[in-house]
């Protein structure tokens, strides 16, 4: 089996954790499998060399500086695989096999990148790569870097790149947990975890695996977090299931939109907590769920809209904090998916501008780190929806 092993700054963090890598990519390799090791810097070096740099620096200066602690962590790696009777290479850029190439955008050139990467697959037989991470090459041989997260990028990255069966995450938690195990009692490891679950959490704030990294990842590359403690590469952790698909899709039948208004809802206490309970003990499906200051607005299939609306004004009329009920039927809803769409700058304008160009009005805009949902009325979403497809399919 080929694996690429990523080694994160946590499971670099000394000399013992560094043994403790070794090892398991030490065992692994006796038992026949091929690894391309990933390395970090070690700890939090860093963050460590960026605050060091408090005079204006260019940007390629930049680049080499940080770069001392992807740098330092191979040749780490590298040595003490070498004392274990492994056969070991350190890459960098500058090295004739280095595989990370960027273009003049600073964006990963995926033809040549994925081109390096084949080849020094073909290499694998027997000898272990231990690649930094984070860290690119321009075409004219100068150090470039991946941004924030970007080991886990070189990984699932690499990992595609070089048909690897496996992109295994080494870190400091035991896989996906259900709560930080540092905040909240009782967190347990998630065996299974879609890419949007995952993509959802990172982006909001879930330092596992990087976002930025996940958009690499397609069906056939299996990729499992596991804590720098197991012993066992090949086992364990949290596996990260399918693979990113953009699409947009427009739904089927009509939506009603129900809004409740209410003086200050944002600063009171369970006001959608109850709202939203009181629709589902009526076996009611919300569909989207947008909220303002002084109202909360829900998207209901249209043939339950009256009971949706019976039932929340029972509501209404119980809780001083609110006023009224309003319904407006024949809704739809289009949504723009996609495993990037937050790294790509202005992609809420690139939707939103051609349904106005085209004199549409919009109800609503429901966002999340994967999709983008838009609300508009239902004669208007067969224009709304070429609309949409013309700039992304154009």
């Amino acid at each position: 089996m080929r694996v690429v092993a990523k080694f994160g700054g946590t499971s670099l963090g000394s000399g013992d954790r560094i043994d403790r890598a070794a090892d398991s990519v030490a065992t692994a390799v006796r038992d026949g499998h091929q690894i391309a090791v990933v390395a970090s810097a070690m700890g939090s070096t860093t963050d460590e060399l960026l605050d060091d740099i408090t005079f204006d620096a260019e940007e390629s200066d930049r680049a080499e500086i940080v770069s001392m602690g992807e740098r330092t962590s191979v040749r780490m790696l590298k040595a003490a695989l070498t004392a274990r009777g492994v056969d070991a290479v350190f890459l960098e850029p500058g090295h004739p096999d280095w595989p990370v190439v960027t273009n003049a955008r600073g964006e990963v050139d995926v033809e040549e990148t994925e081109r390096r990467a084949q080849k020094l697959a073909e290499r694998m037989d027997g000898v272990v790569p231990v690649i930094t991470g984070f860290l690119a090459e321009d075409h004219g041989g100068n150090v470039t870097t991946l941004g924030r997260g970007g080991s886990d990028t070189s990984a699932v990255m690499l990992g595609r790149y070089m048909d690897a069966d496996e992109v295994v995450i080494v870190t400091d938690v035991e896989g996906i947990m259900t709560g930080d195990p540092h905040v909240v009692e009782g967190a347990r490891n998630v065996g299974e975890i879609t890419v949007d679950e995952l993509r959802n959490l990172s982006f909001r704030g879930a330092e596992v695996v990087a976002p930025s990294a996940l958009t690499y990842k397609d069906a056939d590359l299996d990729v499992r977090v596991i804590h720098y403690q197991h012993s066992n590469l090949l086992t364990g952790g949290t596996s990260i299931e399918g693979e990113f698909e953009n699409i947009i899709d427009m739904r089927d039948e009509p939506l009603a939109c129900i809004t409740v208004a209410g003086r200050a809802i944002r600063n009171s206490h369970g006001i959608l907590a109850r709202l939203s309970s009181a629709l589902s003990e009526a076996g009611i499906n919300v569909d989207g769920v947008a909220s303002g200051m002084d109202s909360i607005t829900f998207y209901v299939d249209a043939d339950v809209d009256e009971r949706a609306e019976t039932i929340l004004h029972r509501e209404v009329v119980a809780e001083d904090t609110l006023s009224s009920v309003t319904v407006t039927d024949d809704v739809a809803a289009i949504r723009v998916l996609g495993g990037d769409l937050p790294s790509q700058p202005g992609v809420i304008r690139d939707i939103v501008n051609p349904i106005a160009e085209a004199g549409i009005a919009l109800h609503d805009v429901i966002t999340s780190a994967t999709s983008v949902a838009v609300f508009v009325g239902w004669d208007d979403r067969e224009r709304a929806l070429e609309a949409v497809q013309a700039h992304f399919e154009g």
